[in-house]
């Protein structure tokens, strides 16, 4: 007899409390009530968890559940719902349990195959999450170049990177060790969809020399993340492997010179294998670059979103839910879906939901929709302590605002009545610092030249959210709409119930960066160079934070003291003057 209207904890709850007094079914089902609240102190949320996504597996199949100890009957009951009419795992028609509800409601399933399930996933439940995160500039030996290098030589079975930038020759001797010793690795990078045009003594062609296999999507592939010994084959592995992502490029700069973080984290098997599933979603529709011809594709199993946890203290999303893929001529392709903005509108989420504070560390405020929800929650309570922090290269001035406002106009008439070309006229870069500064909305600058170039950039090169001290969001993702719906990237949200330490690190890093170069006084002491001395100008100088106005004012100062600044030579080779003669 089935009990009706009793949740799956009064189950929990009554066999364990209880025990099986009474007549019941092979499996344990009573017909006792139990009182409500009292399962979460036997089976907590991480068991129930942990049992759907354990059910949910293609690859559990009925006899694996009997060798767990439930009943044959249940066990085949509970693969037939999911597997659908063709009774075949992993095809289209699977149903997948979403609750623990709806999968108490399997006929034969009671209060006895849960404790038996709970106990086959129990062991996932004893992880404990561990992360340390390292914040670029440092010392070689420091920095998370060193630390991943390090990583790479502990691998045991696996490494998958997915990697925008990388030149560093110690990680690389680090990979080749590691293939050496029977690692399996898989590289995406970036650089091979150039690499490809002509691979000799290019970095993808290094990185196949040694033994990986290199491949490159059709969009720009711009994660800075890798997973090693995680769960390429084993979904237990998720809680053992390692994850390293972060802002950070695989490059000296990134280690040495620029403001980036690297988080490395162990245990928590929901970003593990959020993170697996994305690079095999790249992976699967990635375009090889050839250059050696002996390497072999690398397969791994399968994970679909029902497999993974959902734990209400970390998430992660991906602009990959952007993209429908396809085969086409050239090869595998993700192609946008228009309307699709999976990381602007949780960003937005989160900046909708912050009751005390928003701190922003970012390259770039170029994202309509996140500028726009701070604009409105600055306007609506001024009181919340809202504070961005740009690099250089987004100041703008009122000139160049109002410019890129009548392009923007402009596009719009010549849209008419498009829809769709009315959206990409929005979409289109707009730098929105000048309109956060309008509003008097609190807003920093790294500044450390009158004029940017990459050759002597000391870049502010974080990507992250700090909501209320009590969420950090980071990862790889630009604010710009080109990141959303041009390029791969990924946001990690960490929250401070299982992140407490990790979250902390990022509110004190954050109010070092708001105060660069003041304690230092950088500010004054280059303004009294300029306006008395005879000194030559630096116009590349030691990095400060600047509001607008003080950035304003020190340009202004720079172009009444040097003559040469905006001249063709001074604009067409920055790289060539760092200071200018009076």
């Amino acid at each position: 007899m089935r009990i009706q209207n009793l949740t799956i904890f009064a189950f929990l709850a009554v066999f364990t409390i209880f025990g099986c007094g009474g007549e019941s079914s092979p499996d344990g089902k009573d017909e006792k009530a139990a009182p409500e609240g009292k399962a979460d102190s036997i089976y907590g949320e991480c068991q129930v968890r942990q049992i759907l996504a354990w059910v949910n597996d293609p690859e559990v199949s009925s006899d694996i559940l009997k060798q767990a100890g439930v009943h044959s009957r249940a066990a085949r009951n509970i693969t037939e719902y999911r597997d659908g009419l063709d009774e075949l795992a992993g095809t289209q028609d699977d149903d997948y349990f979403d609750t623990a509800e709806e999968l108490d409601d399997v006929y034969y399933v009671g209060p006895r195959a849960f404790e038996q399930m709970a106990a086959a996933v129990a062991h996932r439940c004893e992880f404990v999450s561990k992360a340390e995160v390292i914040f670029s500039p440092q010392f070689y030996n420091d920095s998370h170049l060193s630390r991943v290098a390090e990583l790479i030589d502990a691998a045991q079975t696996s490494i998958d990177i997915a990697m925008y930038s990388f030149s560093d020759y110690t990680i690389l001797d680090a990979l080749e060790n590691a293939v050496n010793r029977g690692v399996s690795i898989r590289f995406i990078f970036e650089s091979a969809l150039e690499d490809r045009k002509d691979p000799p003594g290019t970095m993808s062609s290094k990185i196949e020399d040694i033994g990986i296999d290199v491949r490159y999507v059709n969009k720009i592939m711009h994660h800075k993340y890798a997973i090693i010994d995680g769960p390429k084959a084993n979904i237990d592995d998720a809680f053992t492997g390692i994850l390293a992502t972060g802002s950070a490029n695989w490059s000296h700069s990134a280690g040495t010179r620029y403001d980036e973080n690297t988080i490395i984290l162990q245990g928590n098997d929901e970003l593990m294998l959020r993170y697996q599933k994305e690079f095999n979603l790249l992976w699967s529709n990635s375009r090889d670059f050839i250059w050696d011809s002996n390497l072999t594709w690398l397969g791994s199993k399968e994970i679909t979103s029902y497999m993974i946890p959902d734990n209400p203290t970390v998430d992660a999303v991906f602009t990959s839910a952007n993209f429908k893929t396809s085969v086409t001529s050239y090869g595998p392709t993700f192609s946008i879906i228009r309307g699709e903005c999976e990381v602007s509108d949780k960003l937005v989420e989160l900046i909708q939901a912050a009751t005390k504070s928003i701190h922003i560390a970012s390259g770039h405020m170029r994202s309509r929709p996140v500028a726009e929800a701070l604009l409105a929650k600055f306007a609506a309570d001024p009181t919340i302590d809202i504070k961005v922090y740009l690099d250089g290269q987004e100041y703008i001035s009122e000139w160049y605002h109002n410019e890129q406002l009548g392009d923007l106009e402009d596009c719009l008439v010549e849209a008419g009545d498009s829809l769709s070309k009315q959206q990409q006229c929005l979409d289109k870069g707009f730098y929105f610092s000048y309109e956060l500064h309008m509003a008097s909305v609190p807003l920093k600058f790294k500044y450390y030249s009158y004029r940017w170039d990459y050759h002597y950039a000391e870049q502010m090169h974080h990507k992250y959210f700090v909501i209320d001290g009590e969420i950090m969001a980071g990862g790889s993702y630009n604010l710009s709409d080109n990141a959303e719906h041009n390029t791969m990237e990924n946001l990690a949200i960490y929250h401070r119930a299982a992140f407490a330490d990790l979250v902390d690190a990022y509110e004190d890093n954050f109010a070092t960066l708001w105060v660069t170069g003041s304690s230092e006084g950088y500010y004054d002491d280059l303004v009294d160079l300029i306006e008395n001395t005879s000194d030559p100008i630096p116009i590349v100088f030691d990095s400060m934070a600047l509001d607008w106005d003080e950035v304003t004012a020190l340009k202004q100062l720079i172009r009444d003291n040097c003559p040469d600044i905006n001249s063709q030579d001074f604009r067409e080779n920055p790289e060539d003057h760092r200071i200018c003669y009076r």
